[in-house]
């Protein structure tokens, strides 16, 4: 699990395409393993897809896109920039248990706005 101080760290040096808006460190982390779940390519994929709002539904809450951004600067195998991430276009759908432990997780009503359609796979 990512640190309060690791994140810290991350907004401190990851440079943003908006203003910063960050509501709580859990955001970062719920985007980290979201994130964290799909497949990587070589190089960031050109197609565009609302990555923030399909975060949001999984993990039930509201991530804003510099949240996703920092996230994606934390990850050791993650390039590119937002929304323009190296990830398959055939996106995962990460296991719950990765919301495990995250206390913002599904605290909001996005999870209910979920489209399964979204992804070609489910983890494990």
């Amino acid at each position: 699990m990512l640190t309060d101080e690791q994140i810290e760290a991350a907004k401190r040096s990851t440079p943003h395409t908006l203003d910063a808006h960050h509501e709580h460190n859990d955001c970062i982390r719920l985007a980290y393993e979201w994130l964290d779940a799909q497949k990587l390519l070589r190089a960031p994929n050109t197609k565009f897809r609302p990555l923030k709002h399909i975060i949001e539904k999984w993990a039930g809450r509201y991530v804003s896109q510099t949240d996703v951004e920092v996230a994606a600067a934390m990850h050791p195998g993650i390039i590119g920039k937002y929304p323009n991430f190296n990830i398959s276009s055939r996106m995962v759908r990460p296991n719950d248990r990765r919301l495990a432990g995250i206390g913002e997780a599904l605290t909001q009503g996005y999870r209910d706005r979920i489209n399964e359609t979204t992804y070609a796979v489910t983890e494990d």
